[in-house]
């Protein structure tokens, strides 16, 4: 006859393939609904931003529903302020990266190339021959065929695409509008859902997670709205046709770690050599990029985003690239929120298994510590428990 431990054991086992099964299945579900998913996770990170403010309201004596309309109202004010000042000074801006486009390329053929040339021995000019290029085609004509069937494939079923993004366009407000009204009673039924033995742990791990999802996402939003205003702005100064442009873009940017301020010095530089040509204006924004870099490192990140948020900027880059890859955009939506849930559970489970017979083990520790007379003492450790005070 088995013993009680044993069925105890397997009883325990088949729980956790049931929460594995479950949790691929759910999976599953998510990577099916993905294509429609999209705007109900946006809305709901809407809901969960404008929350807290909702709260404040609520705190100083106004009803959930009026509180929910002010912030509503008040988010809506500022995306359309910003359309209303971005759409017409980004228009400009491209139609003059348009114009621009001979002179970059003329300046990428006759200067740049010849200069890599020189260094390194290669011979970049004769690829880009026209006549090498159409040989090239003529060779290739059946591949080209193919991939001119794909596209054009694309393209007939674009039209249902963009319909599908007009319909998630129309579909936000309103399902950010109730993700806003509803969002504690939406929390206090996960609540109600979760076992009672395990409701302070998981409350705990959830207002951690909170915390540092929070605090990255409305830190990290500020600063790169500040950070694409001030290059934006420091660009347009140094005199570049593409300033602004430029400079939103390196903002934009600024939320992969590295990737902005390279931006400032490639595009910046390029668009200073191109437009100019020489060293005065490029060192102008190499002086924006080094602003830039002054404010964000020692007030912006500091102030807004801080160390305590526990994000690496590695687990960023690598949570958004394989949401992207595994879910699309709905992917893209979902990493940070995953990962700040993930880096939770992690900090808890180590500090569970410092807590641990494994990791304490069962052997006698023994301690040497010193005493304020300056004779050493010695103090053991039995059965996994810590060491006597000495």
């Amino acid at each position: 006859m088995p013993h009680n431990d044993d069925l105890a054991t397997v009883a325990a086992f088949y729980r956790r393939v049931q929460w594995a099964a479950l949790g691929l299945g759910v999976l599953w579900v998510v990577w099916l609904l993905s294509p429609i998913l999209s705007p109900f996770v946006f809305a709901a990170l809407l809901g969960w931003l404008g929350d807290p403010m909702v709260d404040r309201l609520e705190a100083r004596g106004l009803k959930r529903n009026t509180a929910v309309i002010l912030v509503f109202s008040a988010m809506t004010l500022l995306l359309v302020l910003a359309l209303i000042l971005l759409v017409p000074m980004l228009e400009q801006q491209v139609m003059t990266l348009v114009e621009s486009l001979p002179n970059y390329r003329d300046w990428f053929v006759g200067t740049a190339l010849p200069w890599i040339e020189q260094r390194t021995g290669l011979r970049i000019l004769s690829w880009l021959d026209p006549e090498r290029l159409f040989a090239l085609i003529r060779e290739h004509w059946q591949s080209a065929g193919g991939i001119a069937t794909t596209v054009l494939g694309y393209v007939s079923r674009s039209g249902f695409a963009l319909l599908g993004m007009l319909a998630n366009i129309v579909l936000l407000p309103v399902l950010a509008f109730f993700f806003l009204r509803d969002w504690d009673m939406l929390v206090a039924r996960v609540g109600s859902l979760i076992p009672r033995d395990h409701y302070d742990t998981v409350a705990r791990l959830a207002k951690e997670s909170d915390a540092v999802l929070g605090g990255f996402l409305r830190g990290q939003m500020l600063v790169m709205l500040i950070l694409g205003v001030l290059y934006a702005v420091g660009l347009w100064a140094v005199g570049l046709n593409l300033g602004i442009l430029i400079g939103l873009i390196a903002g934009l940017l600024t939320f992969v770690p590295y990737l902005g301020p390279a931006s400032i010095i490639v595009f910046g530089g390029i668009a200073a050599l191109v437009q100019f040509g020489d060293w005065p204006h490029l060192a102008g924004v190499a002086v924006v990029f080094t602003i830039g870099q002054i404010i964000e490192s020692y007030w912006l990140t500091p102030k807004l985003v801080g160390d305590r948020i526990g994000l690496h900027p590695m687990a960023v880059i690598f949570s958004v690239m394989a949401g992207g890859t595994l879910f699309g955009f709905l992917g893209m939506l979902l990493a940070l929120p995953v990962a700040a849930v993930v880096n939770v559970l992690l900090r808890y489970a180590g500090e569970r298994y410092q807590q641990s017979r494994l990791y304490v083990g069962e052997t006698p520790a023994v301690v040497i510590a010193t005493n304020m007379s300056g004779i050493s003492e010695v103090a053991a450790s039995h059965d996994g428990e810590p060491p006597a005070a000495v």
